[in-house]
């Protein structure tokens, strides 16, 4: 199964957002804290919707806790970022890698980006800065599901009401 990983999110509505999109793509959430709002589950549910009862979230204290964590577990983290070096539709993901954004206001530390097995980026035109987190991450993992067979279905028939 693959992973999202929010590193310390700022924006309530982003991380809603974002596990909303990991109910519906069947894929686990890691929250890496301190965030910059309350992640209790009142306030997800909140920002997430009814969705939240569809999607495996698990909160780590720090990232040294979630990373000691994926270390042990063998996970590949593979880091969505404006710096990385591979465009993520030339990456090879493989299933069980995790995937994580930064925050919104940020980014992730130099040291995380250290730790990193792999960094990807969206190619964007010239001059502009990102994208939305919510967005990029969208991106990544509908990528990262097609190659892995995350998305094959069973889909309605075409012109069905779903």
């Amino acid at each position: 199964m693959l992973r999202l990983a929010l590193y310390q999110p700022d924006i309530p509505q982003n991380a809603g957002t974002m596990l909303r999109l990991a109910a519906c793509l069947g894929v686990a959430v890691e929250i890496i804290e301190p965030a910059g709002f309350d992640v209790s589950d009142r306030h997800l549910r909140r920002s997430g919707l009814d969705y939240l009862d569809h999607v495996a979230i698990t909160r780590h204290r720090s990232y040294a806790a979630f990373d000691a964590w994926r270390r042990e577990a063998g996970i590949r983290l593979v880091l969505a970022t404006t710096a990385g070096s591979v465009p993520y539709t030339t990456h090879a993901f493989a299933d069980g890698d995790c995937l994580m954004v930064g925050r919104e206001s940020a980014g992730v530390p130099e040291a995380v980006h250290a730790d990193a097995d792999a960094r990807v980026a969206i190619p964007m035109r010239a001059g502009l800065r990102s994208l939305n987190v919510a967005v990029a991450a969208g991106m990544m993992l509908g990528e990262a599901l097609r190659q892995t067979g995350g998305l094959a279905g069973p889909w309605p028939a075409p012109g069905a009401v779903g």
